[in-house]
């Protein structure tokens, strides 16, 4: 604990005050499951929009399919934001998720 008594008024503004530094945003493009578009369509589309390799979109799709969603891409929200529209026009459930890291 902080002895106040032997403290001067500059030093008890300075634990009185909280500085927050935000150091940037971070969002994530997320794919939720759903019942009527398939494997080869779910693997093609990341393949094409997000620039995955075969087997990291066969792997995502997997992810996607048995836990109900998965984090296909991370980057700033104006990098995901053409990809999360690109994939919306394609049938796939996705949403952008942003939060800003201190």
């Amino acid at each position: 604990m902080v002895d106040l008594s032997t403290m001067s008024v500059e030093g008890l503004e300075d634990v009185m005050t909280e500085k927050e530094t935000i150091t940037g945003e971070k969002s994530q493009l997320i794919v939720y499951n759903d019942d009527f578009n398939t494997f080869d369509w779910v693997i093609q589309s990341f393949m094409e929009i997000c620039s995955h390799t075969f087997e990291q979109s066969e792997q995502l799709s997997l992810l996607v399919h048995y836990k109900g969603k998965a984090v296909v891409k991370t980057g700033n929200f104006n990098l995901l934001k053409p990809m999360k529209d690109a994939l919306v026009d394609r049938g796939l459930s996705a949403v952008i998720e942003t939060t800003i890291e201190k």
